[in-house]
């Protein structure tokens, strides 16, 4: 355990001293706070909130994933390159333990920088509400919106019942002979699918819609200081005049109308909003609109007065509070560390059998499709060529994007759960990582290092 030590404090020292290393030092030292007093956003608190927490950790992860890479490769590269390797395998010191001191070293270091620049980070966004003029409704929109860790809950659309009603359409088209012959049987009832959700989503003038939430679980909903949010996006069938559409929306136990219970037990909420279309929108209810039984129900009223057109509200969703931002902050940070700690057993696994070049090369393709990885696994989800060749090549390499991304979580507010951390860990580091570093120490033993000479 020594030797490995003895080898991570060297490994650790030489990348202190590696002129990328102070770049990227010297970057985020400078950018950090520039970009605290120079990016606003949309011009409101939340949105200068957002944009520097998200450029931020964007910049964090994206340098330290390049300086990690950069780390990983040069250093068993360069010690095999400039023969300091020999100075190294004559001590009494196994090959694995050179490996394992050389990856705690670039851990150690990645720890240390992203500990240091995420503690710069937070303290910049937690001192931005203080420092800026904002109004007093910002400041509380932004704890509401951005200083909190949120779980949110989207209803479920009957697909199996939609799938039919297409599959109906079709019968009838077929019977009438309407069937289009330049679009296949597969693309036919593809469009017929879409046409049926979007209509199970569109509220026509004079309409309502009505959405239902179960298990909504907060801990004390009458708490007057909780609340409940209501986010949505509205789409329409015609433009709108200015682009803006009247909304009136009910929020609580509508039960309590359908069943004609006489008294009214629990608040019902009604909120009217004019807002822009293809904007994402959220509002506050208070949570004692929830049901004992951690029912909500949300409605959507489309007044005939007030629009002409149809409007369709999209990715309806309710959020209720689960915790702090600074606990989300430090999960999100937590997840850019295992991308981090990935990359480097990539690099030294490469490094082991690969010249620095080739090594580099490898990672940097790895790191930019981890970072398109999800989107394009979703493209190729229906091609059957694709699912059975490129699909679990693809799945073989890390995923940095989507839910694999910590900026959402943070942007957002919302709640980075400590379980889909720990499988992320573990799919992403106690597989993929413990494989890849498996195997780099098996060819690093068997590698001839020098040969001798009589």
């Amino acid at each position: 355990m020594h030797s490995v030590w003895a080898v991570a404090r060297n490994t650790f020292a030489q990348a202190m001293r590696m002129k990328i290393a102070i770049v990227v030092f010297l970057l985020l030292i400078v950018l950090l706070p520039l970009m605290s007093l120079v990016m606003d956003g949309d011009g409101t608190l939340v949105g200068k909130l957002q944009t520097f927490s998200s450029y931020g950790l964007g910049l964090i992860s994206f340098l330290l994933c390049i300086l990690t890479i950069a780390i990983s490769c040069f250093t068993l590269s360069n010690d095999l390159k400039r023969k300091h390797i020999y100075l190294v395998v004559t001590k009494p010191i196994r090959r694995f333990e050179l490996i394992i001191g050389k990856l705690i070293g670039v851990i150690l270091l990645d720890c240390i920088l992203l500990g240091l620049f995420g503690s710069i980070l937070y303290v910049f966004t937690i001192m931005i509400p203080r420092l800026s003029e904002a109004p007093q409704n910002e400041v509380l929109q932004a704890d509401f919106e951005f200083f909190t860790s949120r779980i949110g809950l989207k209803p479920k659309l009957d697909l199996e019942m939609l799938q039919q009603k297409a599959m109906e359409r079709f019968d009838e088209l077929k019977k009438r002979n309407q069937l289009p012959e330049w679009m296949s049987v597969r693309r036919v009832i593809s469009e017929l699918r879409s046409q049926e959700i979007m209509k199970a989503k569109s509220v026509a003038p004079g309409a309502v819609k009505q959405w239902k939430f179960e298990n909504v679980k907060i801990k004390n909903s009458q708490d007057p200081n909780n609340v409940i949010f209501v986010r949505y996006k509205y789409e329409t069938s015609t433009s709108p005049p200015n682009d803006q559409v009247f909304g009136q929306w009910r929020i609580g136990d509508l039960r309590q109308f359908e069943m004609e219970a006489g008294e009214v037990v629990t608040p019902i909420y009604r909120m009217d909003r004019q807002e822009a279309i293809r904007t994402t929108h959220e509002f506050p209810v208070p949570a004692d609109a929830l049901a004992s039984d951690n029912y909500l129900a949300v409605a959507f009223f489309n007044d005939s007065a007030l629009n002409r057109t149809t409007i369709i509200p999209e990715d309806i969703e309710v959020l209720y509070r689960t915790g702090t931002f600074t606990e989300n902050y430090i999960r999100a940070i937590l997840l850019i560390l295992i991308h981090l700690i990935f990359l480097s057993i990539l690099g030294i696994a490469l490094s082991t059998w690969l010249s620095f070049p080739v090594s580099i090369l490898i990672c940097m393709v790895v790191f930019f499709v981890g970072l398109t990885n999800g989107f394009i696994m979703d493209a190729i989800s229906d091609a059957g060529f694709y699912v059975i060749t490129v699909k679990p090549v693809l799945w073989l390499f890390p995923q940095f994007d989507g839910p694999y991304n910590p900026n959402g979580y943070i942007v957002d507010g919302r709640t980075l759960r400590w379980a889909f951390l720990a499988s992320i860990a573990g799919m992403t580091l106690l597989v993929k990582g413990l494989l890849l570093l498996l195997a780099g120490m098996f060819i690093f033993s068997r590698r001839e290092v020098a040969k001798a000479v009589v």
